[in-house]
């Protein structure tokens, strides 16, 4: 698996057209887009992501304008990230490139390949999350 996650990673970098954007980073920009107004703790839940690499993920998105940081409103000590327009121009610019990123990924493996191994990361993702 490790060789699979350095292969894909490395045609990540290769593609996405932006030397500075992760694939990590990537994943975030997506769940600030899918969920909203995200807490670290939410998109922790929401990547899978630890909560020290997410801080770190936070501070680059956001020193680079991509996303922005307010209070929370109940909690104010609570921090909320939120997409800024160049954060969701950028993902604008970046997604049709992630879906030509996944089929260089998944190239050699047939169509039915394609759904299995999808529908087994999926698996295994979930009974990570439920730990089972």
């Amino acid at each position: 698996m490790r060789k699979a996650v350095q292969r894909h990673t490395a045609i990540f970098q290769q593609n996405v057209g932006d030397d500075q954007l992760t694939a990590i980073q990537f994943v975030t920009l997506c769940a600030l887009r899918d969920r909203g107004r995200s807490s670290q703790a939410e998109l922790v839940e929401a990547t899978a992501i630890d909560q020290a690499t997410i801080r770190g993920i936070i501070n680059r998105l956001k020193a680079r304008g991509l996303i922005a940081l307010s209070p929370g409103k109940l909690d104010k000590r609570k921090v909320i990230a939120s997409l800024t327009t160049e954060g969701q121009a950028l993902l604008s610019r970046t997604i049709p490139r992630a879906q030509e990123i996944s089929r260089l990924t998944m190239g050699k493996l047939n169509p039915a390949e394609q759904v299995a191994i999808l529908y087994l990361l999926q698996k295994m993702n979930a009974s990570d999350i439920q730990g089972e």
